[in-house]
């Protein structure tokens, strides 16, 4: 990733605490059109919380979260909503309507937030589903779905409005390796051919050095890394060689 490249996220001294507990202190990074980030870091150091931030669930305490030139945390009604759908989210639990098809959740976004008439949402479902292996089972409920599955309905849920920007949360919680590989394999598929930028929070070394271009390290509220794998895995703090892999 070069500086000259368009922004496409940028934490400006965020700071973020729950009642007397600091989450977040004075974090600041940027991210680049077509880069993906991977957040590491010990439970409870903000990760999940910064994502949040990001789409506009919470807001900081002090200091602004942009979005291209859009400051998310100043964003309320039409100008909120039309941000967010530049943004795909997929959840650790994949976040199904459990009463709806495959096609159903797929569908439900492109009804609510586009003009798209009934032949070109379907057509924009079965594409999504494709992508992840999934035409074949449209029809079927989430709660006849494996873990995996679930999971790769998620992510064609979250990419259906072709995103400029996937947060994803988790990727691989609850998946043995080789499902959790064929989900980083999707998320770098979706970088390859739609320089997607993408922002990953993730206890998954193996997966996050596949997939990262650079790598958020988070401890004790403050971001105390921020580089490539290379540099990182031989950085002064153990804390950090540690959650790269590189000791």
């Amino acid at each position: 990733m070069t500086e000259s490249q368009p922004t496409a996220i940028v934490f400006d001294g965020v700071s973020k605490s729950f009642g007397s507990k600091q989450v977040l202190q004075e974090v600041s990074f940027s991210v680049m059109q077509g880069e993906t980030v991977c957040l590491l870091g010990r439970s409870g150091t903000g990760k999940s919380v910064t994502l949040k931030l990001l789409i506009g669930l919470l807001r900081p305490d002090i200091g602004k979260v942009l979005i291209g030139q859009d400051n998310i945390s100043s964003l309320e009604g039409d100008d909120l909503s039309r941000l967010r759908r530049k943004m795909g989210f997929l959840f650790q639990s994949a976040a199904l309507f459990d009463s709806a098809t495959l096609e159903e959740n797929l569908a439900l976004p492109l009804r609510r937030l586009t003009d798209k008439s009934k032949s070109e949402i379907e057509h924009a479902v079965l594409r999504a589903l494709a992508e992840v292996g999934l035409a074949a089972d449209r029809y079927k409920m989430p709660g006849e779905l494996s873990g995996g599955m679930k999971k790769r309905a998620g992510l064609a849920r979250a990419l259906v409005l072709e995103p400029e920007i996937l947060l994803v949360d988790e990727p691989s919680s609850g998946l043995d390796r080789i499902t959790a590989s064929e989900i980083d394999d999707l998320l770098l598929e979706q970088k390859a051919k739609r320089r997607t930028t993408i922002v990953i929070v993730t206890h998954d070394v193996h997966g996050a050095r596949r997939v990262g271009d650079r790598f958020a390290v988070l401890d004790k509220a403050r971001l105390v890394a921020f580089d490539t794998l290379q540099c990182l895995e031989n950085h002064e703090s153990k804390t950090v060689r540690t959650l790269v892999g590189g000791q």
